[in-house]
């Protein structure tokens, strides 16, 4: 019913490295937090892989990184909800041998070359995501027993002391999991199902982090502004009239603007005057910032001289008529 979303802090963690300096002092902390979520990533990918692969007995729908609203807002790795229950799975990729502890709640890491690092407990997340879910479930009238199980993405990591309650499952053990869960009681009957199914998607809102510049204290000035050529990967690109020319490979990109208006976003903050858009495509006419601000698919707020531009990530960055940029 629902694959995983892009990673918004992957692209924006991505972006800022490409514009700052390579010998910038925060580049080792940005390129550390890529490559954990990178892992993260790629653990709940195996998960998926396995739940696409194998046919379940049970009517089922299946949703990937889902994030909704309860009490709080809460995302879930994966859900699959079928008529008799639903099971929620927290996906964990960490490598090294793991300690979960309970009081206070832990997952202790110990890698190979003996470095010990601590996380919040995916027991305790799996947990407090089950409770919100069945608030929400709760709020639309649906009763539906829930079940859950932390999911270790590769059998190399090696679990030194389980959880004492909670389930932990290496992937190819999720499908006799479901399985052996109990059927007794009220199903939900087919309209309920689906009604179901529906508002778990239409509730969905994807998670929207804060800019990089403002997550680590990077201050604006150390960002290379430009526009970047995809086909050489050099920033510099120069504004020509209905395109954008890049110096050093000649190539052509009409719509060239789009990712970099994104990466602003990523970076620095949910909007943007004519201004920054000036300095950020490094483009001198305002005029030509104000179309290609008023192409996108941007909410604006205020008059000509003071107009601000917003982004919802909800709606994507694509221009609202592709036609409409031929003049930019």
């Amino acid at each position: 019913m629902k694959e995983r979303s892009d990673s918004l802090t992957l692209k924006g963690l991505i972006a800022a490295q490409g514009r700052l300096p390579a010998n910038h002092t925060m580049q080792s902390t940005l390129s550390a937090k890529q490559a954990s979520i990178e892992a993260g990533i790629s653990g709940e990918e195996r998960v998926a892989e396995v739940l696409r692969s194998y046919t379940f007995p049970l009517k089922n729908h299946i949703f990937h990184d889902l994030s909704l609203a309860s009490d709080s807002t809460f995302q879930i790795d994966h859900f699959i909800q079928t008529p008799n229950f639903g099971v929620l799975l927290e996906t964990k990729n960490i490598s090294g041998s793991l300690e979960f502890k309970d009081h206070p709640p832990q997952l202790i890491q110990t890698k190979d070359n003996g470095q010990i690092n601590s996380y919040e407990s995916p027991v305790t997340q799996l947990e407090r995501n089950t409770e919100l879910l069945s608030l929400w479930l709760a709020a639309r009238n649906i009763q539906l027993p829930l079940f859950g199980a932390v999911v270790l993405a590769y059998p190399k990591q090696i679990v030194a002391v389980p959880p004492s309650d909670t389930t932990i499952l290496f992937p190819n053990m999720i499908p006799p999991f479901i399985k052996g869960l109990p059927q007794e009681g009220k199903k939900l009957d087919p309209s309920t199902f689906k009604r179901l199914s529906s508002q778990l998607l239409s509730s969905h809102r994807p998670y929207v982090p804060k800019p990089i510049s403002e997550s680590y204290q990077i201050p604006f000035n150390d960002f290379q502004p430009g526009v970047r050529c995809t086909t050489c990967g050099k920033l510099g690109m120069i504004k020509h009239k209905r395109t954008w020319h890049c110096k050093f490979c000649d190539r052509n990109d009409s719509m060239a603007h789009v990712k970099e208006l994104q990466e602003w976003f990523l970076i620095f903050k949910r909007s943007i005057t004519n201004r920054e858009c000036r300095e950020w495509l490094q483009v001198e006419d305002k005029y030509t910032a104000n179309r290609i601000l008023q192409s996108m698919n941007f909410r604006s707020e205020g008059t000509f001289r003071d107009r601000k531009y917003f982004i919802d990530f909800r709606k994507g960055m694509q221009p609202r008529d592709i036609k409409s940029t031929s003049h930019i």
